[in-house]
């Protein structure tokens, strides 16, 4: 049995994976982006070690924010993991918040491996960088705004000779898995988003951010609970700002996981979580799953 937990920040998708791999004997896969990284446990809200009740957990903490780290990578070694655990006959529960990650473990969607860029793009303008991928494949389909995405293609083509094509079956499950989605009302997330928020700053947020920023570690800038602290390390704003900010961005986040997850994930059986009374939540999803 494969359960794939997904939700957004702070509603209790950790406590419910714990309790569906002891009901289970289950093993715990992580699919957090952010997770990933040993050095990010506070701002991406790591799951302690004492919270674990010795249930084995796969991909936290494997890679260092220094080292190159690609959806690619996540999908390889996930996929290892969770094949090793089908062939030993384990249960397996899988947690997280990254849509992408979730949908490059579990769906057909099949990723190139990145390559690295040693070419100067700089002088090409979109329009030329998209003449130039339509001569490699007129079919393409990369709009003329995604620059990023046209120098990739045309840098996959002239470093190994192939043509990155758009699959058309990424939609296809390539495993058997339930999906359940914890949600709520907006003014209660909002409200736990706060709380989480402050409850990170308690455990340690700002110092352990600024310890990463003055060890000037690369990827800061683009992990929410860290970059909206690094104008205030700078003296730009203040501390109350930063903390704000992390609130409002992560709500941000949340919609847009919503809106992944809708669009991208059509069979999740949605679960309203009651906040005050989590395990009647962790009833009804054991009902379900019956």
């Amino acid at each position: 049995m494969i359960v794939v937990v997904v939700g957004p920040t702070g509603i209790g998708k950790t406590k419910l994976s714990i309790e569906l791999a002891k009901k289970y004997n289950a093993e715990i896969i992580n699919a957090d982006s952010v997770q990933i990284y040993k050095e990010v446990n506070i701002a991406s809200a790591k799951i302690k070690p004492e919270e674990m009740e010795n249930i084995p957990h796969h991909m936290l903490s494997i890679k260092s924010l220094k080292e190159k780290s690609t959806i690619y990578d996540f999908q390889k070694e996930g996929r290892a993991i969770l094949d090793k655990l089908i062939k030993e006959n384990k249960n397996i529960i899988i947690v997280g918040g990254s849509g992408l990650y979730l949908k490059a473990l579990l769906y057909n969607y099949e990723l190139e491996e990145e390559i690295e860029n040693e070419y100067d793009y700089s002088s090409y303008t979109n329009e030329e960088l998209k003449k130039i991928a339509d001569e490699i494949n007129i079919n393409n389909c990369i709009h003329v705004n995604n620059r990023k995405r046209l120098i990739r293609f045309i840098t996959y083509y002239k470093k190994t000779g192939k043509i990155i094509t758009e699959k058309t079956n990424k939609n296809e499950k390539k495993y058997d898995f339930k999906l359940i989605g914890l949600t709520t009302d907006r003014e209660t997330l909002k409200n736990q988003v706060n709380k989480r928020v402050d409850e990170m700053v308690k455990e340690g947020l700002i110092e352990e951010v600024k310890n990463l920023y003055e060890k000037k570690c690369p990827k800061l800038d683009l992990i929410i609970g860290c970059k909206e602290l690094i104008p205030y390390f700078e003296h730009q704003i203040s501390k109350n700002e930063a903390i704000e900010n992390i609130k409002k961005d992560t709500r941000k986040y949340l919609k847009r996981q919503y809106t992944w997850y809708n669009n991208q994930m059509k069979d999740i059986k949605w679960f309203t979580v009651d906040i005050n009374n989590f395990n009647s939540t962790i009833k009804e999803v054991i009902k379900y799953l019956k």
